[in-house]
């Protein structure tokens, strides 16, 4: 490689919880630059999610950790050209991926989702995905069926 690595971004955590990871989410969340809308989407919709889970134990802010974490996916599946014939190769995914693939599938299926706001459709998939189901847990679910599926082609790594 002729170029040097890109530098990364340093994330500034969010003002109410303090988390780098809710300021990643609602950057992903974004639309046109607006962050305090998103912010504020994403407030609102923890908000909901305390309602609908109030017998729960937890923190809001640790039900969407959990729901997060259910919808990360492991492996996932990547076409290799090998000669002449297109394989789909199973390759473990890296930690940053992860949990970029897990935030936009969550937001992805919320966008779907019926519902009058987006916070009212966001706090659905959140709940969902907390309680493994929904869209996007689906999603991981494809995701992992794919690559044991195609395990048979896991020496073709690169």
């Amino acid at each position: 490689m002729r170029k040097a690595k890109p530098k990364k971004r340093v994330i500034l955590p969010d003002p109410v919880y303090g988390e780098v990871m809710v300021t990643k989410f609602v950057n992903h969340l974004m639309y046109d630059g607006k962050k305090s809308t998103a912010f504020t989407i994403f407030y609102s919709a923890l908000d909901n999610v305390k309602n609908k889970l109030a017998n729960e134990d937890k923190t809001a802010i640790e039900i969407w950790k959990k729901a997060l974490e259910n919808i990360t996916p492991q492996v996932e599946v990547k076409s290799r050209r090998i000669g002449g014939a297109t394989f789909q190769v199973p390759t473990e995914i890296r930690p940053e991926r992860k949990e970029s693939i897990s935030m936009k599938n969550l937001i992805q299926y919320s966008r779907k989702r019926g519902g009058r706001t987006m916070a009212e459709k966001l706090a659905a998939e959140i709940v969902d995905a907390y309680n493994m189901q929904g869209g996007a847990f689906k999603r991981k679910e494809d995701m992992h069926r794919m690559a044991e599926a195609n395990r048979a082609f896991a020496h073709f790594r690169f």
